[in-house]
């Protein structure tokens, strides 16, 4: 298993750490042949490390851009689906508008409609009125006639109608 340069320095750092001390000094006693190796190793893979970490930084650069650049994109987008929502607002409340127009027109229109059937009706109920008071006119004289005629008088009327 390869270690990156930072894992092969802090393993050389822990084993400074954890080596046995010698007494009455700040010095420690760690493997010569194994810390030179563990550094060596550190060493070669560092150029490798830095190369990696300089490409990131590059590469951050145009990561960056691209978010940028992908961001500008989104909110073009959201302002032409904002605008298009906003004329679409328009156009429903123009729909509207005219929806209600058109029915307070059926409305008034059923409203004098309904005014002409009544005054038509109302005609005709004050002819058949006319008539049938006509009606009960002749009939309360025909029932007048035979409550003061006899029956001969009756008779004579027939005779005398011919």
């Amino acid at each position: 298993m390869t270690m990156d340069s930072i894992e092969k320095l802090n393993t050389a750092i822990a084993i400074v750490e954890e080596a046995r001390g010698v007494p009455l000094s700040a010095s420690c006693v760690v493997h010569r042949g194994e810390m030179l190796e563990l550094l060596e190793d550190a060493r070669s893979v560092l150029p490798v490390d830095l190369s990696s970490a300089e490409d990131i930084l590059a590469k951050r650069d145009q990561i960056i851009e691209e978010g940028r650049a992908s961001a500008e994109a989104m909110i073009a987008t959201a302002r032409e689906d904002v605008a298009r929502m906003v004329e679409q607002t328009s156009i429903v409340q123009a729909a509207r508008d005219e929806a209600k127009r058109i029915l307070d027109d059926a409305r008034d229109l059923a409203e004098e409609e309904r005014q002409e059937v009544e005054a038509y009706i109302d005609g005709r109920l004050a002819t058949l009125e006319v008539i049938l008071n006509k009606t009960l006119d002749a009939v309360a004289r025909g029932r007048e006639r035979l409550e003061g005629a006899d029956d001969k008088d009756v008779l004579s009327q027939l005779n005398t109608d011919k």
